[in-house]
């Protein structure tokens, strides 16, 4: 069944074409990563999708209907990159507003122990650092028992533990059924929750598929060596790091790399080959999408994001 749907949608703010005829479908069950450089339309496909704004053309369905319909927005949890809590209130009570909302919400203890937030329930919002309002408002896209969660930067602000512990609340509720649409900064992050990624650029789809696809997708190999001595200009290398005594290489031939290196005479060691990681597939495959939006509308420049 299809839980969230955009047909062929497109928005622009002014001058600026943030979503350019851009189909998606999500179905029950799911878990999938949304990425993308900054402008390149997945707030904005959120906003539509949760009916926050409308296309300029195309059509958005949520649930089966118009995702403005209030029937309809009972089934949705929804985190926003940035959320405004009562600073008045106490974590336990807008837990309680929250549920109030909903015919058949998840019990307070449940909630706040699924997100780790069972020793704030007293406490003030506005007395709470930024990464525990950051795990309340994720937690509360979860008290209505939404069938589809919407979740815009879930991990900002967290530390290491907290987002771990972030992540085990989301797996949770995916392993109930509960299908899931997030967007990440953090790669790691996709890469250890996502089944699905979804790589916008330029308003477009550039990719969907699985993690590993997205990977083979580029055809691009790292190609780790340990030597001693600094490496020769190699054709084919479109990307170097080195980290100690060992040395990164990415190419789209490796089979071509290893045998400039035996020709070039290199002395090395620890050969090891592997695809890409999610974060050098999503480089490879948003690189046209940003070199053709170099500055921002304002004139500032346009920074990577994922």
């Amino acid at each position: 069944m299809i839980l969230a749907r955009a047909i062929e949608v497109s928005r622009s703010y002014g001058d600026v074409l943030a979503l350019d005829h851009l189909s998606l479908e999500v179905s029950a069950g799911e878990l999938v990563g949304l990425l993308g450089p900054n402008g390149a339309g997945k707030s904005t496909l959120l906003s539509l999708l949760t009916g926050l704004r409308r296309p300029d053309s195309g059509r958005v369905e949520l649930c089966g209907g118009d995702p403005r319909d209030p029937v309809r927005r009972r089934s949705l949890g929804v985190t926003p990159q940035e959320t405004g809590l009562p600073p008045s209130l106490r974590v336990g009570e807008v837990v309680d507003f929250v549920r109030a909302h909903y015919p058949e919400p998840l019990d307070r203890a449940e909630v706040l122990d699924r997100f780790g937030l069972a020793d704030l329930v007293k406490r003030q919002t506005g007395g709470l650092s930024g990464g525990q309002k950051r795990r309340l408002a994720v937690a509360l896209a979860f008290v209505g028992r939404p069938r589809i969660v919407f979740l815009d930067e879930p991990s900002t602000g967290l530390d290491v533990e907290a987002r771990h512990a972030l992540w085990d609340g989301v797996r949770q509720f995916h392993a109930e059924g509960g299908t899931i649409v997030l967007t990440s900064h953090y790669l790691e992050e996709v890469e250890a929750l996502a089944r699905r990624v979804v790589v916008i650029g330029g308003g477009r789809v550039l990719a969907d598929d699985s993690v590993p696809a997205v990977r083979n997708m580029v055809a691009i190999r790292r190609v780790s060596l340990t030597t001693a001595v600094p490496l020769p200009v190699l054709p084919g290398v479109i990307g170097t790091e080195r980290d100690a005594d060992r040395t990164h290489l990415l190419t789209a031939d490796a089979d071509r790399l290893v045998r400039d290196l035996v020709a070039y005479d290199v002395a090395f060691s620890d050969l090891e080959v592997r695809p890409t990681s999610l974060e050098e597939a999503f480089l490879t495959l948003t690189a046209p999408a940003v070199a053709g939006a170099e500055s921002a509308p304002d004139g500032q420049p346009t920074h990577v994001s994922y």
